[in-house]
């Protein structure tokens, strides 16, 4: 079993923008992150503590200019807060073990999927492709991703 947490090494090796977004609750500009197009098949871990977060078969777009999901691959490393900043009233997303500020979820998804829009910045995200799943050690999510 893979034990996923937050350490200073992790840390030290996020970008700059990583960091900003990650640790100091920011956010990336829209339609600028790395994953908004990404259309292969894979998983999307945290870019701090490797805890798998999202599959590339929950994904869709929303046309908000951030990578969106309609639900978490694990739900138990989502953690959900409520979030007052900016004058707005918001639900903020984070890792579980990683503590990284992912994003914020909203209840305007897709109806047919649930009806919830997981908005997420790319910035928190590390992408492992289909074919690199097994040997990365999140083989046992390959189910959850659909076929090449």
């Amino acid at each position: 079993m893979n034990i996923y947490e937050k350490s200073a090494n992790a840390i030290a090796a996020l970008s700059p923008e990583q960091y900003r977004v990650t640790q100091e609750n920011g956010t990336e500009r829209p339609g600028t992150g790395e994953y908004l197009g990404n259309k292969e098949p894979g998983i999307y871990v945290d870019v701090v503590s490797g805890e798998p977060l999202f599959a590339s078969s929950d994904k869709y777009e929303s046309g908000c200019g951030w990578p969106s999901f309609t639900k978490p691959i694990e739900p138990a490393h989502v953690t959900e807060l409520h979030d007052g900043s900016l004058g707005m009233v918001r639900t903020e997303v984070r890792s579980t073990h990683g503590d990284s500020h992912l994003g914020h979820v909203f209840p305007d998804g897709p109806k047919d999927r649930g009806g919830l829009r997981y908005c997420i910045n790319s910035a928190s995200l590390r992408f492992v492709h289909r074919d690199d799943m097994e040997a990365a050690g999140y083989g046992a999510y390959l189910n959850q991703v659909e076929e090449i």
